[in-house]
């Protein structure tokens, strides 16, 4: 005797086709902003500046700058195309999708919630390019932690991905 699955289809609510247009254009926004943090914002002189703020002295930041532009902009990368996976939510309202779109925002959310961009990183941004510096990271970052927010209380609402209903 197998295991017998029977899931009944899923209709969309009035919320669906909203949720995943937001998320579709909040990917492309962090995409973007995501993209910009991590090619124009995130260079040697802003680790470096942020080492020295962080009391690094100049041997340590000269021996570990480099390593840490380098596993930041690949961090980037991953968000980056994370990020620009979920535009596909214009088009598909899979649940693997929202998934993906939930976990990449949280990711990107933990920047700013368990404060995983250190203060002396928001400080050297801010010397280095005035407080445009952070605006990718608020928005990106501080977007992030909004969406996560809305998509986590469309889900505990409806108990489904993309705010959708069980039929009969």
């Amino acid at each position: 005797m197998g295991i017998r699955t029977t899931s009944r289809p899923l209709a969309p609510t009035r919320w669906t086709p909203r949720l995943r247009v937001l998320v579709a254009v909040c990917s492309i926004v962090f995409t973007a902003g995501t993209a910009v943090q991590n090619f124009a914002v995130i260079t040697p002189e802003l680790m470096a500046r942020s080492m020295a703020l962080a009391g690094r002295s100049a041997a340590e930041i000269a021996a570990e700058s480099p390593g840490f532009v380098h596993s930041l902009r690949l961090v980037g990368i991953v968000f980056i195309a994370g990020n620009a996976l979920g535009v596909l939510a214009f088009w598909r309202r899979w649940s693997w999708l929202f998934w993906a779109a939930l976990a990449v925002n949280l990711g990107q959310a933990a920047g700013v919630v368990a404060g995983m961009v250190p203060p002396t990183v928001l400080r050297a941004s801010i010397d280095l390019h005035g407080p445009a510096g952070v605006l990718p990271s608020l928005v990106t970052d501080g977007g992030a932690v909004l969406l996560s927010l809305i998509l986590l209380g469309f889900l505990l609402k409806y108990r489904t991905p993309w705010a959708q209903l069980r039929d009969g």
